[in-house]
């Protein structure tokens, strides 16, 4: 059950409580350092795997379902706003990751995107999970303010669903800590650093969920196109980085059960709560 005082609170509150959630459950599973170096693949090619099928789930019935309805709802072509938004979202990831120096996870160094730079394959696994967490954060944050905006007249955008939606990014965002925090263990780094590395990625998220959430209050024509380009930026990732990576080691089998095993699980997170 969710506590009545948390409908009372200001949504850009709520926004950042929600991307505190998200940014704990990354650090539970940089925690994980703390009691093995050691990195089970399948396991983590599955969870890689359930993160994606939550990130497609999320895309769907939390942001561009409600970007349709509130565009057909504010007399816009229901599908425009959608549209523009969602591509925009990927556009802002191309750009993102073609120019920001990054390293995706179970590559080696010298295989790093973005642009040449020097920085250590710690810093550069950081900056590829917190990729991922911008447009995460922003989903939550989005959500909030529109379910407070009062634009959306279908009730699609609900702070339950908001809160569904936290919980699900919340649950995927475990193995990316993991991911993190493991592999630097494991090439020597010290315990303390790598939990510190494998949380830092999280902390973007309650940052841009607070951003999203402000935003979307203060100039709310925007807000269908705001719930898509969320949804592009996560399916970009989902596509570009979290199927490929969580298939990397041979576990294609594991990996695409646990993407449907996510799908459903914020599926029925979304319809349940939302």
């Amino acid at each position: 059950m969710i506590p009545e005082f948390f409908y009372e609170l200001n949504p850009i509150v709520q926004a950042l409580l929600g991307g505190l959630f998200t940014w704990t459950l990354t650090a539970l599973g940089a925690s994980l350092v703390f009691f093995t170096k050691k990195i089970n693949y399948p396991l983590l090619d599955s969870m890689m795997g359930f993160a994606a099928g939550v990130m497609i789930a999320a895309s769907v019935w939390s942001l561009i379902i409600p970007s349709i309805d509130m565009a057909e709802a504010q007399g816009s072509i229901p599908w425009l706003p959608a549209v523009i938004g969602f591509l925009g979202g990927g556009l802002f990831l191309r750009v993102a990751d073609q120019y920001l120096p990054h390293l995706h996870l179970g590559f080696d160094r010298s295989e790093a995107e973005g642009v040449p730079t020097k920085w250590r394959r710690s810093t550069l696994l950081v900056l590829a999970i917190t990729l991922h967490n911008i447009p995460e954060g922003l989903a939550v944050g989005v959500l909030f303010g529109a379910a407070a905006s009062g634009v959306d007249v279908t009730g699609t955008a609900t702070v339950a669903g908001a809160i569904a939606l936290a919980i699900g990014i919340g649950i995927q965002n475990f193995p990316e800590g993991m991911a993190v925090s493991l592999p630097l263990r494991r090439d020597g780094a010290k315990v303390g650093k790598s939990f510190w590395y494998g949380q830092l990625s999280g902390v973007v998220e309650p940052v841009s969920a607070v951003i999203g959430a402000a935003a979307v209050i203060f100039i709310t024509p925007i807000l269908p196109y705001a719930l898509a380009f969320a949804a592009g930026a996560m399916i970009y990732v989902v596509v570009e980085e979290l199927i490929p990576e969580s298939q990397h080691h041979g576990n294609t089998d594991l990996a695409t059960l646990g993407t449907l095993v996510g799908f459903c699980v914020m599926m029925v997170l979304d319809v349940s709560l939302g």
